[in-house]
């Protein structure tokens, strides 16, 4: 079946989708696939014939050393796990781990067929402390399948632009994941916290709708919950750190074509699935794309923060990748290489 017969098949049929809303652990890569396996099994028993797992859904990400050792290789458990899922029950899953090829780290977001076919796209630029642990991929983004054309988003990219041109009108469904934190959780910031924390949980929930509506297609958006603690880059050239405990937004979302939510997990509500049938296909962009970098206006603290954590972590991905400390996970020992 072509893209173009699956558009025309889902003018009329209406299909049922999941998103999974995940409380992992840092570098317990075990312990989330399995936590995310299960997940997907209360995606299957509800109906869902697509499903979307997080962005990093074999470990949170924070400034932690051991997250040098969790990458995977091309060919490993947590996507055997997805294909088994995929084949065994005639669904298509999509989400993103650390992954290793040729010497360098990426954040792939791996979508997987009902047959068992594998698609890849690498996140293009890493987030602020992720670029300690990867680097940014150059693919569209956008996949052709047996259920129309999907285009992968990885969290920071739904809200730049370059992500809605290379896709905007070019796909009948968005796949997209995020692992994205709140403020650092700093006593000394306490005045500022709430009013941050607020502002930054406005942003998380439009972002999925906005993306859609900018695009023109249905979004099926997967988050992480709970509380994530570790270390804060604190100075370019070193790896100096001070902790931070910081709450993961959640926000797992699913939105049809025109940007409203048809269903929402807050990350108050914790680990579980949101279902709900929509109608796969493109649609009319509901909005013009702004001429600039990012799609919303994020204000001077986000990007104070972008630019600084970006230049704080970029030396330390050299740093390890020189020192020879970036390694696959090894399961056998369960614990990173």
């Amino acid at each position: 079946m072509t893209a173009t017969d699956t558009n025309t098949v889902n003018d009329t049929k209406l299909t049922c989708v999941a998103a999974v809303q995940m409380e992992g652990r840092v570098a317990d890569v075990p312990y989330n696939i399995d936590h995310a396996a299960r997940l997907i099994d209360e995606a299957v028993a509800q109906g869902a014939k697509i499903i979307a797992i997080p962005e990093f859904f074999t470990t949170r990400i924070v400034y932690d050393e051991r997250l040098f050792g969790c990458s995977l290789p091309p060919e490993n458990p947590a996507l055997d796990m997805l294909k088994s899922k995929a084949t065994r029950n005639g669904v298509m899953i999509g989400g993103s781990y650390l992954e290793m090829r040729d010497g360098d780290v990426y954040n792939t977001y791996v979508l997987v067929e009902p047959d068992g076919t594998v698609h890849r796209h690498d996140k293009d630029l890493p987030t602020m402390v992720e670029n300690a642990f990867y680097v940014g991929g150059c693919d569209d983004g956008l996949i052709r399948t047996g259920m129309g054309r999907i285009g992968a988003a990885v969290c920071w990219e739904m809200v730049r632009t370059q992500t809605a041109r290379r896709l905007r009108g070019e796909v009948d469904l968005l796949m997209t994941g995020s692992h994205w934190w709140s403020e650092p959780g700093w006593k000394i910031l306490k005045s500022f916290i709430k009013p941050a924390h607020e502002g930054n949980g406005r942003l998380m929930r439009a972002t999925p709708g906005r993306l859609a509506g900018l695009i023109g297609a249905p979004l099926v958006h997967a988050g992480h919950a709970g509380i994530l603690e570790g270390g804060f880059l604190t100075v370019p050239g070193t790896r100096l750190t001070v902790g931070t405990r910081t709450q993961l937004m959640g926000e797992t979302q699913i939105v049809d074509g025109s940007g409203e939510i048809i269903a929402r997990r807050h990350y108050g509500e914790g680990a579980g699935i949101v279902c709900a049938d929509i109608r796969l296909g493109a649609v009319a962009p509901r909005e013009d794309m702004a001429d600039r970098f990012w799609i919303p206006r994020l204000g001077a603290m986000p990007a104070i923060l972008w630019h600084h954590q970006n230049a704080c972590a970029k030396p330390v991905y050299k740093w390890a990748k020189r020192t020879g400390r970036l390694h696959t996970y090894d399961f056998g020992r369960n614990q990173p290489a």
